[in-house]
């Protein structure tokens, strides 16, 4: 069974700094890609960043320059390094895994989420 879980998340103050980790469990041959997303309150949920099986990320304008994602040291885990953090960035930041691959199947699959909030 596959399972996706983050973790880092927290309360800073603005133009402080936080890593999230996302790390993906199971029987698993291959991951294309793993994105980040987030969800604020009253507002839809957007793409941050992402990072693909060859290395490729991309990221939202609003956190261009200041976040960073890459693959960590573990298996199948990898990190978004948030730094000069503003107030708006104040969101549920979720990790979702595409193309996820095991012996039988091929599926995307969402972590629970983790908090981040940033005061001024």
């Amino acid at each position: 069974q596959v399972q996706v879980v983050e973790s880092g998340g927290g309360s800073v103050q603005a133009g402080g700094s936080l890593r999230l980790s996302c790390t993906v469990s199971g029987s698993i041959s291959s991951i294309e890609a793993m994105l980040w997303y987030r969800q604020a309150p009253g507002k839809q949920r957007e793409l941050v960043a992402l990072i693909s099986n060859t290395g490729r990320t991309n990221y939202a304008d609003s956190v261009k320059g200041r976040f960073t994602v890459s693959r960590a040291n573990a298996k199948n885990t990898v990190d978004l390094q948030m730094n000069s953090l503003k107030p708006e960035d104040t969101a549920a930041y979720y990790c979702n895994a595409v193309g996820v691959r095991s012996a039988t199947q091929r599926g995307d699959y969402w972590g629970q989420g983790t908090q981040v909030t940033v005061s001024s």
